[in-house]
Order: structure tokens, then sequence, then C-alpha cells
């Protein structure tokens, strides 16, 4: 079965790992063929402003203004503000660049004046010459709280404050069962004419589960017609980006990219893996889902793209035996 032509299909992505298959998506597909879903479990106030780390990162990486070392935050940044609060004895753990603030600045105010976090923000993606859509998982308030050895922590206060160090023993998505999804992803996921859904290579307990645990959003998943297809974030037992090797680990889950087709065997149809992984087919069992292979390791520009229209041609050859 050929899909319709200008099917959607929708990504669903956290911060800088899922930004750069994001980014590659954003070119082997036209803006009206792509959706992302963003995380906002990790989003908090901080000086008074609204801070949305991973949709800022997506936006930011398919701008092509974002910091090209570090993934995060901006290219060609200063620090003028940062600066001055340091010296004004301001908290300086959670590091904002002087245009970085203004666009905090600028969500805060659209958001105190009533408009929804979709309507800022599709608003600010416009500004900065994004035509792809980018739309948080919920418009209510969802925040990841990890559980660990020193207590419960808010998510930047784990991810930045404390770099992971402690250890992990559950993890928590409050607000999540009273949140809606936006009625732009409700739409994009009950298409008919929907291409497949492709799950960025993120951080599972803190960027994919956050999403999956808003309202209904895996039941939809689970009943979709469309196949679904994971990106390991895994590749040779360690993280692309990030701790989740280490959260596997403490959590007592079966690690390496095998755990992570377990953690989301009720919804995927098939985990894309690297192909230095590929002694895993061995030790797969009847209940895990396919294992497809592909260079994953993102290291340039062309990576990105290349394993982007990978994981859409997996999504066509998948369609053909729904």
């Amino acid at each position: 079965m050929a899909y319709a032509l200008g099917a959607r299909v929708v990504a669903l992505c956290g911060g800088v790992g899922g930004a750069k298959l994001a980014y590659g998506l954003s070119r082997v597909l036209p803006p009206e063929e792509l959706c992302i879903i963003v995380n906002t479990g990790d989003d908090f106030e901080h000086f008074g402003l609204h801070i949305s780390p991973d949709i800022d990162t997506v936006t930011y990486t398919l701008a092509d203004i974002a910091h090209v070392g570090q993934g995060w935050g901006r290219g060609e940044e200063q620090w003028t503000v940062m600066q001055e609060l340091e010296r004004l004895g301001g908290a300086s753990w959670f590091k904002l660049g002087d245009r970085d603030i203004a666009l905090h600045l600028i969500r805060t105010q659209m958001l105190r004046v009533g408009q929804s976090l979709s309507e800022v923000t599709a608003r600010l993606a416009a500004k900065l010459n994004v035509r792809h859509a980018i739309l948080p998982m919920s418009d209510d308030e969802v925040r990841t709280v990890i559980e660990t050895d020193k207590g419960d922590l808010a998510f930047q206060d784990y991810f930045v404050r404390r770099r992971c160090e402690p250890r992990v023993r559950g993890l928590r998505y409050v607000g999540a069962d009273q949140a809606k999804i936006p009625l732009e992803v409700a739409r994009a996921l009950d298409d008919k004419s929907l291409r497949g859904v492709i799950i960025c290579p993120s951080n599972p307990y803190l960027s994919i589960e956050p999403i999956l645990a808003v309202a209904d959003l895996r039941v939809r998943l689970q009943n979709l017609s469309a196949p679904v297809l994971a990106v390991s974030p895994i590749v040779g037992g360690l993280a692309l980006k990030g701790p989740a090797a280490k959260m596997m680990d403490e959590l007592g889950d079966h690690n390496g990219a095998l755990g992570i087709a377990r953690m989301f065997r009720d919804f995927i149809d098939a985990l894309l893996i690297d192909k230095q992984d590929a002694a895993l087919e061995s030790h797969r069992i009847a209940t895990d889902p396919r294992l497809l292979m592909a260079d994953i390791v993102m290291g340039s520009l062309d990576a990105r793209i290349e394993l982007a229209g990978s994981c859409v041609a997996y999504l066509d050859e998948m369609r053909q035996g729904h």
C-alpha cells in the first residue's frame, strides 16, 4: 500500500539527541509531511521566565542557529546578562545566553496574556524561519520528578545542577494524568493517511516517557494502523548522549538497545539499532519488536539526513505489511 500524497510522519522528540534526527527529518520531508511532538516535562521557571529547553533545542536546531559544539543554546551567543547575574550573586548553575533570554522573555509574556504553549511555540518558530510543525506534548503543565538516593529532585536540579550524579530510584511525571494533548497532536495521530511515527533517539525516561504519560497518547500509539519505529539512543551499551544507560542500570532495567525495545514493546513495531549491535538479534525473544539496522551515530549533518532517510524508508517498508 503506497502512502497518501502529503501523508505525515510524526516524530516524538526530546532535546539534543532527538533534535539531531528531527533536523534530518526536516531535510528529507517537506513541512506539510512532518510533525514533531516535543517533550515539555523538563520545562521550568527560572528568574520568573518560562523555559522550555527541549522545544528550544529543537527549534534552534531546525533554524540552523543552535550551538554546534554543545547541541543546546544558540550559536554566536553572548553572556552579558549571565555574567552580571553572577557578579551580583544570582544563581548561575543554569546558563542562559543573552539571545536565549530574549526568547524566554517573549514566551513568558505571551503565556501570561493567555496564549497556549502550542501557539507560542508556533509563533516563535515562525519568527526563526522554521516551517516544520513543532508541537509541545501538552499545553498543560507536566513536570518530571526524579526519585533519587538524595531525595526527590526536579528535572533541572538532577540533570543540570547535579549533573545526573544521584542514583535514580524511580520517576514521576507530575500532572501527566490530568494533562491533555493539543488538538494538533490528536489530529496528526488520528490522520487516516498517517505515514508512521518515529521515536527519536532521546532518553527514554527523561524525554520519551513524559510524552507517553500524557492523557491517552500511549494508547493512541498502541492502536495505530500506521507503523511505529523507535531509534535506539544506546549504541554498544553506551548512551549516545546523556545518562540513559546509567539510569537503566540503576533502575534494574535490561540495559542496552534490547532494553529500549522492551520498554516500548507495547506500541512499537520495530527498533532501529546501530550496525555494530547486529549481534543483539540472536538475543531477541519472541515478544521483542523487530530489530532493524543502520548507522545511527549522527556525527555530521549528512549523517543526520542519511539516518532520517533510512527511518522514512523503513516506515514505508513496514507500512506495506500493515
